[in-house]
């Protein structure tokens, strides 16, 4: 504990670290402000069937994304999630086109053309959605609720740019954090997002296992341990790493000859044990919502029942589909991120090797096969840790506080965690500390 203090005491000296970090919880706040700001028109005190609408199901996953946004039909209601989708869809898309495949290998100004590309397309998936969201509003609000009318055209055209826009500002948001703050802004605004619905989700399990007698606060005790344990069980998830040693020549000079010594530098290639990140579950959330409304065109009696099944994301059908999405998924996202092909080559032209296996294609064929065989129980942990919500339901936990015991917002909060946490190190260790070095020992800081 008294190096935690000290550490946070070594962020606070370090000038830019405190102005990146002030600059991050500014503009947080900022988001968290307008996650509270409800669309011009609509009337805030009724709202209740909204929320009603996101207390479980589909509705509770788009609600905690956006945290509370949804349900308080807000102008970031929509949040930051089109942005993700066009994010997902430049990826994707990078695999077939060659142009797409061109900018991904010039650098940074190809980058920026990237960007500038998933920007647009954010803004087209805005538009869509938008109109969306408030066809859902008429569905769900009493007419009452609509201050200029329940079918006026000024209110559609107006609530759909400000959704727009306030997406948009989300985005600039999350940029503005990656570049003057710390973190990916982008990350960090889903995080702050879901942990915003997490004391409301541990007050409702208190007032149940406590207030109500349910179980009583020795129960509640063993949820938090639980999920603790969780956490911990995440953060290896994301941390674990299969590494590869690799050995490079030393060169050295023995009077007019230059000899190859074997032996040199030792490195490692570290393969992470769950490389495609939360993205399987982002891809597998995504195809669960395409039967229960294909299913729901129908009015035939077998075509309810499948809606009804896909529709309860804590029933056993939805999760058996969702748990095998998220293996095949895992495999397919870590297959085109993870180019052993090209790490072999790479590998190949900086003159190193791994100890027992020839350089070039036998290199790729052994990266594949160690790739292969670590994302398989990397797959089942991450399909575990998927449906562990459903299966603490099933124990008499409260929905919004199962929530996070896996799934999406766990692995994202974890991830973004580390994240935060490794770049805050980076400059303890880079810019004035060494302190979390073996030596313990202060340094004057670098100017």
């Amino acid at each position: 504990m008294k190096k935690f203090f000290e550490s946070l005491n070594n962020v606070w000296k370090i000038e830019e670290l405190r102005n990146r970090i002030g600059m991050t919880l500014l503009l947080l706040l900022v988001y968290r402000f307008g996650a509270h700001v409800t669309l011009p028109g609509i009337d805030a005190t009724q709202l209740n069937s909204l929320a009603g609408q996101t207390e479980n199901g589909i509705g509770s996953i788009l609600d905690m994304f956006t945290g509370g946004a949804f349900s308080k039909a807000s102008v970031f209601a929509l949040g930051i999630m089109p942005y993700i989708s066009a994010s997902i869809v430049v990826q994707l898309m990078g695999i077939a086109i060659p142009y797409l495949q061109k900018l991904q290998k010039d650098g940074e100004s190809g980058r920026k053309k990237l960007n500038q590309i998933t920007r647009w397309l954010t803004i087209g998936i805005t538009l869509v959605q938008g109109p969306g969201y408030i066809y859902n509003l008429y569905r769900t609000l009493p007419s009452n609720a609509f201050l200029l009318g329940f079918d006026s055209f000024s209110f559609l055209f107006s609530s759909v740019l400000i959704l727009t826009t306030g997406t948009i500002f989300a985005m600039w948001l999350g940029e503005k954090i990656t570049d003057k703050g710390i973190g990916n802004g982008i990350s960090l605004l889903i995080m702050v997002g879901i942990l915003a619905r997490l004391p409301q989700a541990l007050l409702q399990e208190f007032t149940s296992k406590v207030t109500n007698n349910n179980g009583g606060p020795m129960l509640l005790v063993f949820e938090v341990i639980v999920w603790l344990l969780v956490i911990i069980a995440c953060v290896l998830l994301v941390m674990a790493v299969r590494k590869i040693p690799v050995q490079y020549a030393r060169r050295t000079t023995a009077g007019d000859f230059e000899q190859d010594a074997m032996g040199g530098n030792r490195q490692w290639i570290p393969l992470k044990l769950n490389a495609s990140g939360v993205m399987p579950i982002i891809f597998a959330q995504a195809i669960m919502f395409i039967p229960a409304a294909l299913a729901g065109l129908s009015n035939s009696e077998t075509s309810q029942s499948i809606a009804g099944e896909f529709s309860n994301m804590f029933g056993f059908w939805y999760n058996f589909v969702f748990a095998l999405l998220i293996l095949i998924f895992t495999y397919f996202y870590t297959a085109i991120t993870v180019p052993t092909n090209k790490m072999a080559d790479d590998l190949k032209r900086s003159g190193g090797f791994i100890p027992g296996v020839k350089p070039g294609v036998e290199t790729g064929d052994f990266l594949d096969k160690i790739m292969s065989l670590i994302t398989f129980p990397g797959a089942l942990f991450l399909a575990l840790i998927a449906v562990f919500p459903a299966i603490v339901v099933s124990l008499d936990v409260q929905q919004s506080w199962a929530m996070f015991y896996g799934g999406t917002s766990l692995i994202i909060m974890v991830g973004v965690a580390i994240d935060t946490i490794q770049q805050i190190n980076t400059y303890l260790l880079n810019k004035h500390y060494d302190g979390l070095m073996k030596s313990g020992k202060n340094r004057k800081a670098v100017a």
